[in-house]
């Protein structure tokens, strides 16, 4: 549990965080499916000064890969897939450098070891991939393939883990080749909508849709202050896809992980496995460690015993954070506008949390 102290303090600092304008987004914080807090701060666009509300629809990035993941195993529930099929018995790869060995399982694991679109972890900009391809070119699933199709492999299948993309823009093609629908629709009434996530959707950048937070980031002078704001128009396709870009409240997404850990979305073997450390990844550049799962990252203590599991996103205007801590018992939601938004909230959260265990 956490503190009606603790709660009060970091009510002040994060509204100390929207004085400076470092932080624009909405914190919900739950415990047993009831909210202990729930506050919402800044501009939902900054070209007209629209507060944000705890009811605003945000960018969640690669938070997306969750929804992508449980609709791959929900297929796998139904006897339509299964996790060790090789994807080439679903797509044709001839003519790319795609294993014909890689399995569902891996694209969701990042053990695919198919090279990504951009290499985040090598420094490689996804930004960049803007430049000389127009962004509002790329919107159905396949659009992607030519980015990644053809670059060499990072390893052999199984080989080894490298956080991937496009192994979930592969895990979207197989899905859509299976359920014969667009992966948009497919996660909006099959996941969505059982889900009672009736906020959430995929809103394309050109239409306006009511109360869906705009993407900006400071722009920054000579002197570290802020000069002025930018448009993440230009930043990345202009709707979502299976690796980023659906659209959620707080409160679907805190609803979409209670209903996940009670077991109403996957089956009880399925669930477990869920909520379960699949492999884990070793940074090159920092000797550091993560622990993935079908999509979530879990932090596990020396003891072997997991403190939380997560999934965050990040892009240009869009950061976004779900957690739990089992001992807690607390599921967390950080949703922003901006690319460094969500992060000193988490931290803040994660602070109080073990403040008051």
């Amino acid at each position: 549990m956490i503190s009606s102290d603790n709660l009060l303090q970091l009510e002040a600092k994060l509204a100390a965080e929207e004085e400076s304008q470092a932080f624009s987004g909405v914190v919900r914080i739950s415990n047993d499916r009831q909210p202990l807090f729930e506050r919402s701060y800044g501009m939902a666009t900054r070209r007209w000064d629209v507060p944000v509300d705890v009811d605003t629809r945000f960018d969640l990035a690669s938070v997306t890969k969750l929804f992508t993941s449980v609709a791959v195993l929900q297929l796998v529930d139904a006897g339509r897939l299964a996790l060790d099929q090789y994807l080439s018995s679903l797509l044709d790869l001839a003519g790319t450098t795609i294993s014909a060995d890689i399995t569902i399982r891996q694209l969701l694991t990042h053990t695919s070891g198919i090279a990504d679109d951009a290499d985040e972890e090598a420094g490689e900009s996804y930004e960049a991939l803007w430049e000389d391809r127009p962004n509002y070119s790329v919107t159905r699933t396949a659009d992607f393939l030519p980015q990644f199709a053809h670059r060499p492999p990072n390893f052999e299948p199984g080989a080894g883990c490298r956080y991937c993309n496009c192994g979930y823009v592969l895990a979207g093609l197989a899905l859509e080749q299976v359920t014969g629908t667009g992966y948009r629709e497919h996660i909006q009434s099959r996941l969505f909508e059982p889900a009672g996530m009736a906020s959430s959707g995929f809103f394309h950048m050109r239409d306006a849709v009511p109360n869906v937070a705009e993407g900006w980031d400071p722009v920054h002078d000579d002197e570290g202050g802020i000069a002025g704001w930018r448009q993440n128009i230009y930043s990345y396709p202009p709707i979502g896809s299976p690796d980023g870009g659906a659209h959620c409240t707080a409160a679907d997404l805190v609803r979409f992980m209670d209903k996940l850990r009670a077991g109403e979305l996957l089956s009880p073997a399925l669930t477990e496995a869920f909520f379960t450390p699949q492999v884990t990844h070793h940074h090159q550049n920092d000797g550091g460690s993560i622990h993935y799962g079908f999509g979530l990252e879990f932090e596990v203590d020396d003891a072997g015993r997991v403190r939380s599991f997560y999934k965050d996103g990040i892009n240009a205007g869009a950061s976004a954070l779900v957690r739990h801590y089992p001992v807690a018992g607390l599921t967390v939601a950080i949703l922003s506008n901006s690319e460094d938004g969500a992060w000193i909230p988490a931290r803040l959260i994660d602070e109080a949390v073990q403040g008051s265990t």
